[in-house]
């Protein structure tokens, strides 16, 4: 099993940048493709980006990439979101997942462990 908590989130204006980071349980952290996902009120979820266990894949949704970006630390059990130039859009609840499935994937139903979520605002 594994238990992730995000940090990082905060309000910040257009243009600005912030680290989002998830810090994982477990010893098998190094095991799970991990991924960002983000809920915007009275939205659903969305995909915003994947990091392959290895490290040595990334995957983002059109909407961030070129401005986030996703990597990850085995040895210290953490994955990190850096958001730059962010947008008024960007504004959302931001949650890290781990997946055991054998492909990185895009799709929150092959994400086996969620945490709680940070909050972003961006003010414009």
């Amino acid at each position: 099993q594994v238990q992730l908590v995000e940090s990082g989130g905060g309000l910040v204006q257009a243009g600005d940048s912030l680290r989002l980071s998830c810090a994982a349980s477990g010893r098998t952290f190094s095991r799970y493709n991990m991924g960002w996902f983000r809920q915007a009120p009275g939205k659903e979820r969305e995909f915003v980006a994947a990091i392959r266990w290895s490290g040595g894949n990334t995957y983002y949704a059109d909407s961030v990439k070129g401005r986030f970006t996703i990597s990850r630390d085995n040895a210290k059990n953490t994955v990190y979101l850096q958001m730059d130039s962010l947008k008024p859009e960007d504004t959302a609840v931001y949650y890290c997942a781990a997946s055991y499935h054998p492909s990185v994937t895009t799709q929150a139903y092959d994400y086996d462990y969620w945490g709680k979520g940070t909050l972003v605002t961006v003010s414009s």
